[in-house]
């Protein structure tokens, strides 16, 4: 049965944004015929914007119901997100100015640019742009994921609405480039506080107070083997791995590292990475709304299990007029992310697959209209993902982007210090880093922990940090082999100064 009301104020909102997203190609005018400014913006946001907008790109609608559904599932390993969203900005803070200012001398757009122009050759940066492109078609897919759920819980055919979204986000996305994504950050971000605030304030009133929620999360763990209030021992080495792993690769997915082009200055990425662990606050706030899930005896739907948890929610504890609110919050929130990572994945196939292996001379407009078209294809790719691969596989699939895309660190991040790295030892570590991190996915049937026995006692990990270590163990063994049998590459031509 569709909700009317709820669904009135969803349609209001999301036509705001609509609107919001083709008015942002009017501004900061720039040549949108230009990758650089259809796809960075032309470098020019500043502190606040950047804020909003990497707030928008990196805490997305996927965040918005996993999160919390993981904490309704398996309890306090579901926290494991707010750490490593604080832990991450220290390394953000040393490593993102240096990146950002070596692109800009270099007129970087990609990772891949960026470790062409370190290490030489278009093998690795090949590799690179292709580990970016993988890693974030199924992230995009779970961005429609967040508004299936969501629309769902109105009564409404979650396919019709999806098709719907996908039409107009692309349309503004290829109108306005990252701009409309900027200033959709803006609104989305405001909507998201007000719903945290609201369900922080009156869903434990409603409930019988923190106390209560609290008391009917502990009393799941005593009737639930898989779950556990607080960490049992042989989840403090997941918990921890968990974190670690993600942090390190967060920075390295391409609509990350695009948000931090789109900067004006270095100065503008250090103040940023000083003040986004406030959103880390409104993580650990969306994560213990699981626990009132549980107290409110919320029941998630079948089609979408434990990440259906935060609408269900929503709509038995608020009106229909604040659910549909809250509901738009959450579709806007996939909007802003979806649009950031389909023009980061355009940018990695234009510069490095289109550009050199299909069409190495080209205008600077025929670059920025294959853009275009390659950001629709990303966005009609993860629609296919969301309406034909079951909900489940396309959650491990984002899972398994996790493991591809830390694979780049070793190019990525030690390309900021270094260059005594060969090239064809860091393809070779890739190699051995993807092969091994996708075994032991498999292997641990289909999840991110592999569990390793020593001694008769189980050690489990995060596959991306044990991969990743192969692979930079790999490189750094190999680089003085090559060396020695005189397989030198040239120096990159990037300037490394700080």
């Amino acid at each position: 049965m569709i909700n009317w009301v709820a669904l009135s104020v969803f349609i209001f909102f999301f036509l705001v944004v609509t609107v919001v997203g083709f008015l942002a190609a009017r501004w900061r005018r720039g040549d949108l015929n230009s990758l650089n400014e259809w796809g960075l913006a032309g470098r020019r946001f500043g502190t606040v914007i950047v804020w909003f907008l990497l707030g928008g790109d990196l805490y997305t609608a996927y965040t918005l119901v996993a999160v919390p559904g993981l904490v309704y599932g398996v309890g306090a390993l579901g926290f494991f997100a707010v750490p490593y969203t604080i832990f991450i900005y220290p390394l953000v803070f040393v490593l993102m100015p240096r990146f950002w200012k070596i692109c800009k001398e270099n007129g970087y757009i990609t990772p891949s640019d960026f470790v062409e122009g370190q290490f030489g050759g278009k093998t690795l940066a090949l590799v690179i742009a292709l580990s970016g492109i993988l890693a974030t078609m199924p992230y995009v897919a779970l961005q429609m994921f967040g508004i299936a759920v969501s629309v769902a819980q109105m009564g409404i055919n979650p396919e019709i609405a999806l098709i719907v979204a996908f039409v107009i986000l692309a349309a503004y996305t290829y109108t306005s480039g990252l701009r409309a994504p900027a200033m959709i950050a803006l609104v989305k971000d405001a909507m998201i506080f007000i719903v945290l605030i609201a369900a922080v304030i009156f869903i434990p009133i409603a409930l019988g107070g923190f106390g209560a929620i609290f008391h009917a999360a502990q009393a799941k763990g005593v009737t639930d083997p898989a779950f556990h209030f607080t960490l049992a021992p042989a989840q403090f080495l997941p918990y921890t791995t968990l974190a670690l792993g993600s942090a390190l690769a967060l920075f390295l997915y391409p609509h990350a590292l695009t948000g931090t082009l789109s900067s004006a200055s270095p100065e503008v990425v250090k103040r940023n990475a000083s003040m986004l662990p406030a959103y880390s606050l409104l993580l650990g706030l969306l994560a213990f709304m699981g626990f009132m899930a549980i107290a409110a005896h919320v029941v998630p739907p079948k089609a979408y299990g434990p990440n259906g948890i935060v609408p269900a929610l929503i709509a038995k504890m608020f009106p229909s007029w604040f659910a549909g609110f809250a509901f738009a919050a959450i579709a806007i929130g996939a909007m802003v992310p979806a649009s950031i990572m389909s023009i980061a994945a355009a940018n990695l196939f234009t510069r490095n697959i289109y550009r050199p292996y299909i069409r190495p001379n080209y205008s600077a407009k025929e670059e920025t209209t294959v853009a275009k078209i390659a950001s629709l294809v990303v966005k009609l790719g993860a629609l296919l993902f969301i309406i034909f691969i079951p909900t489940t596989f396309i959650i491990n699939f984002q899972l398994l982007g996790g493991i591809i895309i830390i694979q780049t660190l070793p190019a990525v991040f030690l390309g900021l210090f270094t260059k005594w790295l060969n090239r064809w030892a860091l393809v070779i570590g890739w190699v051995v880093g993807i092969a091994s991190g996708i075994y032991m996915f498999v292997a641990a049937h289909n999840a991110s922990i592999y569990t390793f026995v020593i001694d008769g006692h189980p050690y489990g990990i995060y596959s991306a940090l044990t991969s990743v270590v192969l692979n930079l163990v790999v490189g750094v063994v190999l680089t003085p082999v090559f060396r020695s049998l005189d397989l030198q590459t040239r120096r990159g031509e990037a300037r490394a100064e700080a």
